[in-house]
């Protein structure tokens, strides 16, 4: 039975040229980063490389780039830093009601510390309007933190705009880039994110790695505490494999980012056979422009997406609902789009990534045609 992986948001394999660079450090290079010998001295420069191979791919100084251990750390480095931080100047965080559980989390544990946390909704595109932002806007708002894309259905947020906005307002700006890394192009300045969440795992790397971008002058309080590694900024031994990892990861992604053009055709392909064959009966969750080129969800109306996923065991795929003791409950990103709950119980992502093929999809679309 071949089996097809169409989960790539969820996460990545690793990609041979990754898991080749990450050997040596496991079989010979196994200083600690912080030893003054040739052990410590060839680890140190390998997780220096790595930080400049992140920072290369989003425009940033590698002094900006500081290793964590996945995208959930990161978030939760930026908003309880900067909440820890700021306190003088104000309490308030903007959101979304689309944000991952990595952040919407956070936030409420924030609000029981006294934080005051607004959520913004999105129109039926999944997509926030930066006018809703502005008016949100305090003189207690200290940041703004809106993922660069979303997770479940692809919608990319007009960050640029909200960039300029929070720079205008003197307002920290953060945003969740961990679906969005190596997918489509992002520049630090460019787009004005003060903070930005990187994730391996979503990018072919290991999971268990991550980085986070913090613009060089802006001081946030540690996550960990303990020696002073990451320039102070994050205590805990490096994790040099993974860190080296995730640098080649970004230099990949650097250099290949043109590919994911390919990766978008083939997506349109696999949904124009869909509308082809389903027609009326299925119907699309994000937004038809500004979305992932790797990324597609669907409603099957009239069905519910873990049934028909547990019927192709063949297909690995997410759906946008939970059954519980028989109820079938939406997600919360679709809840906020303003999905009916008849339609979202039916709904599949479908997410493609570079090692997807074509033989795989017309699989794919042979086997949702026949279930």
């Amino acid at each position: 039975m071949e089996q097809i992986y169409l989960d790539y948001n969820a996460s990545t394999p690793i990609a041979p040229e990754v898991r080749e660079v990450m050997l040596p450090y496991l079989e010979n290079y196994y200083g600690n980063p912080s030893a003054m010998h040739f052990q410590g001295m060839q680890a140190k420069k390998a997780v220096e490389e790595a930080r400049k191979q992140i920072a290369s791919l989003i425009n940033c100084q590698s002094k900006e780039i500081i290793f964590t251990s996945g995208g959930s750390e990161s978030n939760n480095h930026v908003l309880k830093g900067v909440f820890s931080s700021f306190k003088e100047k104000g309490n308030h965080i903007i959101t979304t009601t689309i944000e991952h559980p990595a952040i919407i989390n956070p936030c409420n544990y924030l609000e029981q510390q006294g934080a005051k946390v607004t959520y913004i909704g999105v129109d039926e595109y999944g997509r926030v309007n930066p006018e809703d932002i502005k008016k949100a806007i305090t003189k207690d708002t200290i940041l703004i933190s809106v993922m660069h894309s979303n997770n479940e259905v692809g919608t990319i947020q007009p960050i640029k705009e909200i960039g300029e906005l929070a720079k205008a307002e003197n307002i920290l700006f953060h945003t969740d880039a961990s679906q969005s890394i190596g997918k489509v192009l992002i520049d630090v300045n460019e787009l004005h994110i003060d903070f930005l969440t990187i994730a391996g795992h979503k990018l072919y790397a290991p999971k268990g790695i991550g980085a986070l971008y913090i613009r060089d002058g802006i001081e946030i309080e540690s996550f960990m505490h303990g020696a002073g590694h990451e320039s102070g900024k994050r205590a805990g031994t490096e994790n040099v494999v993974f860190d080296v990892g995730l640098g080649k990861a970004c230099e990949i992604a650097k250099k290949d980012i043109s590919k994911n053009e390919q990766v978008k055709e083939l997506r349109d392909y696999f949904c124009e056979q869909l509308k082809s064959h389903f027609q009326e009966s299925i119907s699309l969750n994000g937004h038809p422009e500004y979305r992932l080129p790797n990324t597609l969800n669907i409603n099957f109306k009239n069905q519910v997406g873990q049934d028909i996923l547990s019927a192709l065991p063949q297909l690995a795929a997410s759906t946008g609902s939970a059954c519980h003791s028989g109820e079938v409950t939406l997600s919360p990103v679709l809840k906020a789009m303003g999905v009916t709950e008849e339609d979202g119980k039916g709904a599949i992502r479908f997410s493609l990534g570079k090692y997807t093929t074509k033989e795989e999809i017309d699989h794919a679309i042979k086997l949702l045609i026949n279930m």
